[in-house]
């Protein structure tokens, strides 16, 4: 996972991608999404096969933005995180974020991971946007505790 100054760099843009967006409303690219709207943010969903997200047009990749954006926020399965990242390089976002929630990989992989660090992109390699976020709800308060008193929450 990365330091915490990447986090809160990443945190400090304002225009956020957020790949992973779903027709399924139980996927949390769709929380996030959500999530970073309400706070202020002015994110962009991005899903191959969504012409529409929440109202809004969704786009097939980074390369297809009017305008582009600050950070990229991948929450796809990991096999999809070095396509989204090759598009980043090629777009000149700098900032990465591979989700994890609390099980399984989320999007890290260490292929997407070599890839952002080998191109100079500030990558968070695991870890929820939600936990570092003020204020955060219960689950995610229990997350960052459970991640602090284990020695793997960033500092």
């Amino acid at each position: 996972m990365a330091d915490r100054r990447i986090i809160d760099d990443f945190l400090a843009q304002r225009r956020i991608a957020v790949a992973g967006v779903s027709r399924n409303p139980h996927k949390f690219g769709n929380v996030l999404f959500r999530e970073l709207k309400q706070r202020g943010y002015d994110v962009v969903p991005l899903n191959p096969t969504l012409k529409e997200f929440d109202g809004m047009p969704c786009f097939t990749s980074l390369m297809d933005l009017p305008k582009t954006v600050e950070g990229l926020l991948i929450v796809t399965p990991p096999s999809s995180a070095v396509r989204l990242i090759q598009d980043a390089i090629a777009s000149g976002v700098r900032r990465v974020w591979l989700h994890k929630g609390a099980g399984g990989p989320g999007s890290v992989s260490s292929d997407a991971v070599r890839l952002c660090r080998e191109n100079g992109i500030d990558v968070v390699d695991g870890a929820c946007p939600l936990m570092f976020l003020q204020p955060s709800g219960f689950v995610h308060q229990v997350h960052r505790w459970w991640l602090q008193v284990t020695g793997v929450l960033p500092h």
